[in-house]
């Protein structure tokens, strides 16, 4: 599984991908975040918190995640080293962890620079250190386990087809579903508003941006991630079968 996930980080930053991923990442959040007018301009909030970085930072990972993981099978049933891959060593498993690890570390990369964000805005504040810390460090963990079902969402859609463009815009509409749709899906359903929308990422992950861990959104995320690294697991058994 190691091999497969330094396999994997070596690939990304052979070629232009990682370091592009990190720069979109990093380039439209800054833009938002203290360039552009408007909602999410932190400068003109008034309010010393990274609250607008936590809202927009779940859309721009809907884009970008599937664009890291659209490749991890895809790319290999193009090319025909699917099968080579599948007679290593290595359980299946242990080869869609190593894909899934490989990804989630690239995009863990580019969060770490965001750190710097919350030095800021502690400079900024009145007094100085005037910041949420506890909501902070809560949205940041809620932000990790986020990326890991995404991550595992979009290595799945890579095993689907061998067009990555096709395991991009699946990722994405799964993405979207899960994170605003279900929601979304609960404005509409009369008297069972709150029971839909805990089907939700966006409900657990504001959960934890309170500053509370709860275990339920914790498992909520794990649970996600680990019944679509099944799902992956499963259409790569029926390729080697």
């Amino acid at each position: 599984m190691k091999s497969i996930a330094l396999r994997e980080i070596k690939s990304f930053f052979g070629s232009p991908i990682g370091y592009l991923v990190i720069a979109i990442f990093l380039l439209l959040n800054g833009l938002f975040l203290w360039v552009f007018d408007g909602e999410y301009n932190i400068l003109q909030s008034g309010f010393a918190d990274l609250s607008p970085f936590f809202t927009l930072a779940p859309w721009i990972l809907i884009f970008l995640i599937p664009a890291v993981t659209m490749r991890s099978f895809s790319d290999e049933k193009k090319q025909g080293t699917i099968e080579l891959l599948l007679t290593k060593p290595l359980s299946i498993w242990q080869i869609v962890n190593g894909k899934f690890l490989g990804s989630f570390l690239l995009i863990v990369i580019a969060l770490l620079p965001t750190l710097v964000y919350v030095y800021v805005i502690a400079s900024l504040g009145s007094p100085e250190g005037n910041i949420d810390m506890g909501s902070t460090m809560g949205s940041y963990f809620g932000l990790l386990f986020l990326v890991a079902s995404y991550t595992a969402i979009g290595v799945f859609t890579s095993t689907l087809s061998e067009n990555q463009i096709v395991a991009f815009l699946i990722a994405v509409m799964l993405c979207f579903l899960f994170y605003y749709g279900f929601e979304g899906v609960s404005n509409y359903v009369s008297g069972f508003e709150d029971l839909v929308a805990k089907f939700g990422m966006d409900y657990h992950f504001k959960s934890m941006a309170r500053g509370v861990l709860d275990t339920r959104d914790i498992l909520y995320f794990v649970s996600v991630a680990f019944v679509f690294l099944s799902f992956t697991v499963y259409q790569l058994k029926s390729l080697k079968s």
